[in-house]
């Protein structure tokens, strides 16, 4: 009988789970928002992954559930282990990626490398922080945010007065997380899989590149990374994993400073954006990889398959017309480029695909790839 597998939201990292699904011979569900969702391939049903009856009964005789983001309540994930569910990630390790200030005191209690933080309740506090601080921080608000949003650059003590009112009605305490301003040579990630047995296998290091708050590029391997760097964030990361019990993929956002330090940004436990790479790039992708690791089978080799991978995002997608209206011009002018379409409507802003190079000569790779991403994104 094969493996069964559930994976909690039908948005593109579950879309992605399904042809390695397929190839490993497994019988992969999943548990969409809505109807005509990205991973509607392989949607065996509908419903709001709030409500701990409708996760139940998706759940019941799977081998295990992971998911497609970090957003199911800890009252339902509570309830899938008190029915005998293998929930991979666990309920303990999510909690520290569902919550930055409590991610903020895990990896502190770890000894991690961390931006100076403090959390703060009123622009009084704010205020007093920013005055240690050089007048400039980052505000983050605990939950919820994503691609750029909930994150926000303040230089006075009420420039965050919306979001103190904002926490506060949703039930929180109105506590928001306030960081330094890092100055930063370049952002990189790094990723590894581990499987409950103990198992860790981590890809290279790789240097990704923001626009507005949004992953636009990544570059695999980072460039001009040195031994120590590739050593630091392996460590980092194999840290997090095993100290926190993560199991599947998890993705550590890292800062490599101008003084030549590496600190740690965000934390994901699911595959990423920045290890889309790994699908054309490596000899296991993330996709694989997690899916290996929650099943607790036996994980691949990372490995790079060629010297250079360049991943671009396709962010909005056409003006006009759709994703696949544009696929003969790219794939005649790229012919070695992947391309990767999430099925999504396109919207400003919003991640609708990615393109990916790989090649011998950087350059070279990132011409191509970027050539192939503006065909489909104007």
């Amino acid at each position: 009988m094969a493996y069964r597998i559930g994976v909690i939201g039908g948005g593109q990292l579950a879309r992605m789970m399904v042809p390695p699904a397929i190839a490993l011979g497994l019988d992969i569900r999943v548990l969409a928002e809505t109807e005509g969702s990205p991973a509607a391939l392989a949607a065996t049903a509908v419903g709001d992954y709030h409500d701990a009856a409708t996760v139940l009964d998706f759940a019941r005789g799977l081998d295990a559930v992971t998911f497609d983001h970090e957003h199911v309540p800890q009252a339902v994930l509570a309830a899938l282990v008190e029915a005998g569910v293998a929930v991979h990630p666990s309920p303990a390790a999510l909690a520290v990626a569902q919550d930055k200030i409590v991610m903020r005191e895990r990896l502190a209690e770890l000894g991690l490398p961390l931006p100076e933080w403090a959390v703060v309740h009123d622009s009084v506090e704010l205020g007093a922080f920013l005055a240690e601080h050089g007048g400039r921080a980052v505000v983050k608000t605990p939950r919820g945010g994503y691609d750029g949003k909930g994150v926000r650059v303040v230089r006075s003590a009420d420039g965050a007065d919306d979001w103190f009112a904002a926490v506060a009605e949703h039930g929180g305490d109105g506590a928001l997380l306030v960081e330094e301003l890092v100055e930063f040579r370049r952002e990189l990630a790094q990723l590894v899989a581990r499987r409950p047995s103990g198992d860790v296998v981590a890809w290279p290091v790789v240097e990704t590149v923001q626009r507005d708050g949004v992953c636009a590029e990544v570059i695999a391997p980072a460039p001009s990374s040195t031994g120590r760097v590739a050593a630091v964030a392996d460590d980092i990361a194999r840290t997090v994993a095993e100290r926190l019990d993560v199991t599947g993929v998890l993705a550590v956002e890292l800062f490599e400073t101008t003084d030549d330090r590496l600190l740690v940004n965000e934390l994901a436990m699911r595959p990423h954006n920045t290890g889309h790479w790994s699908i054309d790039g490596a000899v296991t992708s993330q996709f694989e990889q997690h899916l290996r690791a929650v099943l607790d089978l036996p994980l691949g080799d990372a490995s790079p398959t060629a010297a250079w991978s360049v991943m671009v995002n396709v962010l909005g997608g056409p003006a006009s017309g759709s994703f696949a209206d544009r696929l003969p011009a790219v794939l005649a002018d790229q012919p070695g480029v992947k391309v990767h379409d999430y099925g999504k409507e396109p919207r400003p802003g919003r991640k609708v695909g990615h393109v990916t190079g790989t090649g011998a000569e950087l350059d070279d790779v990132v011409a191509r790839t970027r050539a192939a991403a503006a065909h489909l994104d104007d």
